[in-house]
């Protein structure tokens, strides 16, 4: 038996290093594909694509900054993936492009958010002021693609296909009963009476003023879609509010007799009115483009400039320390980005483009320090996305102007603190006591052995008043307003961008076009180019960084779990990031309000 193990413990080890090699020769194979890739993509980009109908996909996520994908070359998809940024401007060039003859919208169930697709509607308004046509076709079409789609020339639904118009509906999880079951002790510390972060582990159903905000910001942004709808379909705002209070609007029959769509038809019918439209004769070939390809054509600043404006983007929840996922802001690692805008004289001024629900309260500070200190050398400017709420707002603060989308979900200026007592659990469910020596009274807190005694949850509480006094106390400078005043309009509420602008929380309502517009107003710049940070990250980079990692295999099983179940995917991290900030100060929006 001894030599059996001898045998099979070296073989195994011969296999390990026969394995750690094959993985070597590979990733080196990779790393010399990717330095090829990258060439061939500097050499690609800046020519012009051959297709003269873009096509936007509503299927697709827009994250704010583009990616490149390496990767695209085993897979035959776009080797730039294009961010709201590049859609946005990619939009408006086309305006211009002889070679563009229109724009195709492919509607579906889309996972972007209500300010960026309000964003992108604005921008399919202007490019119609360039007389080229915009047509929609949709087999299931949602209330947010319908919105975004309702600048379209025309709307065209697949006869067996389905359109929503229902209203809004936020749902949210609560936790305090499976706790309950659990014997598992949640110990909440939160300043701001709509701080609704912490209510799913402390109550079983909204609570009055959660409910009090989310009926604010569902009745703006129905306003706002109600708008849009109308526009459209040639009615008021009533009329299609009827219709949806009605359940009018059950079959396409019925979005058709109510101007809804301009047409019930096929996707070979679509297709046909296109050609139409553009002249082909018969079954001729319509030569599309994608948005993301397109985008990379004519990514490339080609402006001749020394005056720069910079566009830094923050996408994500906020970290402490190094970025160790993507869309992450990681104090350590978004700090040196902005050290690098702050450093180079051409940059005059910067706009700061936020789409964060927040995060640790720690980081916040940290980066809004740094902010600090490049506002003392250039002008900053911040424009908002679909969040910048809670440690997003906190960020933003102190810029020279704030602009958001009237759909932005911002404010929810308040802290919290959460940490689980387990000492029930472990002792009536599987047996384990905990028991502790120490030399000074406090020197286990926070801790999950046991609960805190009233005098260590003071403690904590007095943290998130503090943090709390000083977050209220940025927004009183940088917005100019009183102690009183923010006071008022804080407390943890959570305002849509178009409210906020009537309290003082934002300046001004428009996109990120808007807010380089103003930069270059303040800057007193006539002639600029714009430049972007970080640089746009690239698949290939952020896989090969992953093999090299220790924590490989978490982000595979996290990976596999979150196309497993989709939106509940989020309630569970969530609470694991949670778990992890322990007894910290958090500024952050955990579970984010869907609007449905």
């Amino acid at each position: 038996m001894k030599e059996f193990f001898k045998m099979f413990f070296a073989s195994l080890l011969a296999m390990i290093i026969a394995s750690v090699i094959s993985i070597g020769i590979f990733i080196a194979a990779i790393v010399g594909m990717v330095n090829g890739l990258s060439s061939s993509l500097s050499e690609k980009d800046g020519k012009k694509t051959t297709g003269n109908i873009i096509v936007i996909d509503f299927a697709k996520r827009l994250h704010e900054q583009g990616q490149v994908n390496s990767l695209a070359v085993l897979s035959n998809g776009s080797e730039y993936e294009a961010g709201l940024y590049d859609v946005i401007k990619s939009i408006g060039h086309a305006k211009t492009d002889a070679n563009i003859k229109g724009i195709l919208l492919k509607l579906c169930p889309s996972p972007n958010g209500w300010a960026t697709m309000q964003q992108l509607r604005a921008a399919l308004e202007d490019f119609k002021t360039s007389g080229k046509f915009i047509y929609a076709y949709g087999e299931d079409i949602t209330q947010g693609a319908y919105f975004a789609a309702s600048a379209a020339d025309s709307i065209y639904l697949n006869p067996a296909g389905n359109l929503e118009l229902k209203g809004f509906a936020t749902v949210l999880a609560y936790f305090k009963g499976t706790l309950e079951k659990l014997e598992l002790q949640p110990e909440i510390y939160y300043a701001g009476k709509f701080k609704s972060a912490t209510e799913p582990f402390r109550a079983y159903k909204i609570s009055e003023p959660n409910r009090q905000q989310i009926v604010a910001f569902q009745k703006s942004i129905w306003d706002q879609f109600l708008e849009g709808s109308a526009n459209y379909a040639h009615a008021d705002k009533e009329a299609i509010n009827d219709l949806a209070v009605k359940g009018v609007v059950q079959f396409p029959a019925d979005a058709l007799k109510n101007k809804l769509v301009a047409g019930l038809l096929y996707w070979d019918q679509v297709e046909q009115r296109i050609r139409n439209k553009t002249g082909l004769a018969g079954s001729a070939e319509i030569k599309y483009v994608s948005i993301s390809d397109y985008a990379a054509s004519n990514k490339r600043d080609t402006k001749i400039s020394d005056n720069r404006i910079a566009v830094l983007f923050a996408e994500g929840n906020i970290v402490d320390g190094e970025e160790s996922d993507e869309h992450q802001i990681a104090s350590k690692t978004f700090c040196e980005e902005i050290r690098k805008v702050a450093k180079d004289d051409k940059i005059k001024v910067v706009v700061l483009r936020v789409n964060s629900p927040g995060g640790s309260a720690l980081a916040s500070e940290v980066i809004l320090r740094e902010l600090t200190l490049l506002k003392q050398k250039k002008h900053l400017i911040v424009s908002m996305g679909d969040y910048a709420a809670s440690g997003g707002y906190y960020i933003a603060s102190l810029a020279d102007s704030i602009f958001a989308m009237p759909n932005t979900l911002t404010g929810s200026i308040g802290v919290f603190s959460v940490l689980f007592s387990m000492d029930k659990l472990m002792k009536n469910k599987m047996g384990v006591t905990f028991d502790e020596v120490k030399n000074a009274p406090y020197a286990d807190v926070p801790t999950s052995s046991r609960p805190l005694t009233p005098a260590e949850g003071q403690r904590i509480q007095n943290a998130v008043d503090t943090v709390y006094s000083l977050f209220k106390n940025h927004v009183a400078v940088g917005r100019r307003l009183s102690a009183a005043d923010v006071d008022s309009i804080a407390q943890g509420r959570v305002w849509t961008g178009s409210d906020a602008s009537k309290i003082g929380l934002v300046d001004h309502l428009g996109g990120l076009d808007k807010a380089i517009a103003c930069a270059a107003t303040m800057a007193n710049l006539k002639d600029y180019k714009v430049v972007t940070y970080p640089e746009p990250a690239d698949k290939l980079n952020m896989l090969l960084k992953k093999f090299g990692s220790k924590a490989d295999a978490k982000i595979a099983v996290k990976s596999a779990i979150k196309e497993e179940m989709g939106e509940e995917f989020d309630w569970v991290f969530k609470i694991q990031d949670l778990r992890k900030m322990n007894g910290k100060a958090l500024m952050a929006m955990p579970f984010l309000p869907r609007v449905n």
